[in-house]
């Protein structure tokens, strides 16, 4: 009786230990497969104008040097951002707590390398090399985004927030189309409207991409500059006039950036500007800098609001 038992127990002591053996096998053969899985469903490879780039799936530290308040509306906040961009008079509140990484255009290695970022963003591609040794860095060219529909668009592939992006524009269509049918119901279809800047010892015309109010006027609004110049600021968008050809670029309606915080009263006691039909016509808007300089999608919703304001005399 036990030489029978030793005879079937040997037999199955062997089937047991062929099968142990073969799931070690197998979960040794298995591991670099779950391990690769697991790393891609982590990260992405993403086209960039530097070419395929692979980025965290859900980056938690990014570094962003432009582009902010779109990161911001998609409500990821960035560890790290220029002086610059900290100033923002419309996210400087958001901001509080962010490192400045340093000059915009030349930011700091050293700090950001610190923040240990897992991302870096920006819209210059000089610096790519020192930072791409740092995180990943996803360069988009300094204009190639050409209004809040593309920006949020893309980041909002980016960063796998799509419908959040979506949201957002849909809410920012609406407040946009309110504002132009309010400015429509009170001021003619075919008036010209100008973006100027008075730098001092120089003036500078600008088109729609450019800041100083261009997005929110020639954007939002759907305004046209006037004809005679309205091909040049467009394509280049900014040209730098003097005083003698002013009235070519000026408009029905004039919206200045005074570097120099002058008020109108003052541009209508001056020869050159008080002789403008738009100045004339208390058709001229003066704002500081530090408002008409952005043109972020945050910055764009609040400078139509406030220009529908202005246009429609609400205080």
């Amino acid at each position: 009786m036990l030489k029978q038992n030793r005879n079937f127990i040997t037999p199955l002591f062997l089937i047991i230990l062929l099968i142990l053996t073969a799931c070690g096998e197998k979960g040794k053969t298995a591991s670099p497969s779950a391990e690769q899985d697991k790393k891609e469903a982590e990260t992405k490879t993403v086209q960039t104008t530097n070419g395929e780039i692979v980025i965290p799936t859900n980056p938690k530290r990014i570094v962003a040097e432009e582009y902010i308040a779109s990161l911001l509306v998609l409500d990821v906040k960035p560890v790290g951002a220029p002086g610059l961009a900290l100033e923002n008079y419309y996210l400087k509140e958001a901001l509080k707590g962010v490192e400045d990484i340093g000059v915009y255009g030349k930011p700091s290695t050293e700090r950001i390398l610190a923040l240990k970022p897992d991302m870096i963003i920006t819209g210059n591609g000089e610096n790519y090399d020192a930072l791409s040794k740092i995180a990943p860095t996803v360069v988009i060219p300094y204009g190639e985004l050409k209004d809040a529909h593309e920006e949020l668009t893309y980041f909002g592939e980016l960063l796998g927030k799509e419908q959040e992006a979506k949201d957002w524009l849909a809410q920012y269509d609406q407040k946009i189309a309110d504002a132009k049918a309010q400015v429509d119901a009170i001021i003619p279809e075919d008036a010209s409207f100008s973006i100027i800047e008075d730098a001092g010892k120089s003036y500078y015309a600008y088109g729609d991409n450019f800041g100083r109010g261009g997005q929110p006027v020639y954007q939002a609004l759907g305004r046209k500059p006037p004809v005679k110049v309205a091909d040049e600021i467009m394509e280049k968008q900014w040209a730098e006039i003097s005083e003698e050809v002013l009235a070519d670029y000026t408009g029905d309606y004039i919206i200045l950036t005074s570097n120099g915080n002058r008020t109108v009263e003052e541009y209508k006691k001056d020869p050159v500007w008080g002789s403008l039909p738009a100045v004339k016509n208390d058709h001229l808007y003066v704002w500081p800098e530090e408002r008409s300089w952005y043109y972020d999608p945050t910055a764009v919703l609040a400078q139509v609001e406030e220009l529908t304001n202005w246009l429609t005399n609400k205080k």
